[in-house]
């Protein structure tokens, strides 16, 4: 035997997608009614949690071969002094 409440999101997610699209019918009459256009606002598109990160490509580092070393004039050499 299966518990009720948990077959009710079963049911409540189709009606609740179906919300929206009734509303729109149901203004869009009553607007008919009126002599008035109805027009759906535009809805933004979903927005996306996962964004990738951006990769890098081993063969652009690859090809362009070890960075070159900065020259070191002679006095400026660290020296360790105890």
């Amino acid at each position: 035997m299966v518990c009720l409440a948990c077959l009710l999101p079963l049911f409540l997610v189709p009606i609740v997608n179906i919300l929206p699209l009734l509303f729109y019918y149901i203004m869009g009459k009553i607007y008919a009614l009126l002599g008035w256009e109805y027009k759906k606002p535009e809805r933004a598109p979903p927005a996306c949690p996962y964004k990738p990160t951006a990769k890098k490509d081993s063969k652009v580092d690859a090809d362009a071969g070890p960075a070159p070393a900065e020259p070191v004039e002679p006095g400026r050499i660290d020296k360790k002094q105890d």
